[in-house]
Formats: structure tokens, sequence, C-alpha cells
């Protein structure tokens, strides 16, 4: 059973444009019409900041510098998996994952997003307007999407 399993470590970000826009992306390995911001698992001794920061480039091609840190969760936001999921993902060895979001802006132009990058993990993007962000991630991750546009809401326009 999962719940006996451990939440894996990991950060996420919101990368807002200058139209407080939010950046999305569909997953290469879904054929599902879900698409998610940028997040993923922190390496060992990493900071989640540095993790989000790291993820938002190996996902995007968007460089660090092309990023301001807005805000950071007040305190980890977590997601379960299905059950039909939890063998499937990260060795069977996590029940979900424990996040630490960071709100951002994007300070670089459409030109500097680069899906095609070492390890791809989206095949499409587009900027999505925040309230649509509940209904286009997997439902699994609603609540969870939920609960970052209420910690970043007084800072989208």
């Amino acid at each position: 059973m999962s719940v006996d399993l451990p939440y894996r470590p990991a950060a996420g970000i919101m990368l807002l444009n200058a139209d407080d826009k939010v950046f999305v992306g569909q997953r290469l390995d879904s054929t599902l019409e879900a698409w998610q911001m940028p997040q993923g698992g922190l390496d060992d001794g990493e900071s989640a900041e540095a993790g989000a920061l790291r993820e938002l480039h190996e996902e995007t091609g968007i460089r660090p510098g092309l990023v301001e840190i807005l805000a950071r969760s007040r305190e980890e936001l977590l997601y379960d998996l299905p059950e039909d999921l939890v063998a499937k993902l990260w060795k069977g060895r996590y029940r979900g994952q424990r996040q630490s979001w960071f709100a951002a802006r994007f300070l670089g132009t459409d030109a500097d997003v680069d899906l095609a990058t070492e390890h791809p993990e989206f095949r499409a993007w587009k900027w999505a307007e925040p309230s649509q962000l509940p209904d286009l991630i997997v439902p699994f991750k609603r609540t969870l999407y939920l609960n970052v546009l209420k910690e970043f809401a007084h800072l989208i326009g």
C-alpha cells in the first residue's frame, strides 16, 4: 500500500510572462491533453530553488539568468499518485511528491524557449491564463495546482 511510502522531494516553478500568463508544457510521455508547469525531483543535497531552476532549464531550455524569483511557497505542497502509477514511477519508492514551489518572472522572449533539450520532457508549450491551470493538469494534481494558485494569487495581475 502506497501510504507507507515517503514523498519524493521535488520543486516546481510557476513561470509568469509580462502578461501574467503561466508557462505550461505538454508531456512527451503522455497521450493525455494534460499540460503542466516545470517541476521535478531534487538531486541529493540540492536546494529547492536550485532544483526548480535546473528543472526549468532541463525542460524548457530557459537559462536561470532569464528568470527572477518572486516568491517561494510557505510550505511544501503534496500530491499523491494514483495507486496504478505508484509502481510505475520512481521504481515504486514514492507515493507522490512533496514540492517547494516558486513563482518567477520570465525576463526573456519566446525565442528563449527550446524544448529540444538533452532529455526532452515536453512536446509542446504555451502561455496559459492562471485560472485555466487546474483544468489543464492531470486530475490527480488538480488540488496541488489550486494550492499553487492560492499561494501566489497576490503576484498575478
